[in-house]
């Protein structure tokens, strides 16, 4: 379902992320999500966003954070 949705294009946006046929990042999908608004106050802002669209993006965003090593901070590990 991500490869379908997201695509990367250094052309587009300086490579970020972005939804297929947009110029709508993930990154901006997931500011706007995390600030409150909702799905349906972004697709009534983009017009070209769609639901399956923001859904890839939290699924490439989490595909992406799993492949990240966490190291913890010296004054968090006692």
């Amino acid at each position: 379902m991500i490869a379908q949705h997201i695509v990367s294009d250094p052309a587009v946006m300086q490579g970020k992320p972005v939804i297929v046929g947009t110029r709508i990042t993930v990154e901006l999908v997931l500011e706007k999500l995390a600030a409150g608004e909702t799905v349906e106050q972004l697709l009534d802002a983009h017009p070209r966003l769609t639901r399956e669209g923001i859904h890839a993006a939290l699924a490439f965003a989490a595909e992406v954070l799993k492949g990240d090593i966490v190291y913890p901070r010296e004054d968090e590990a006692a």
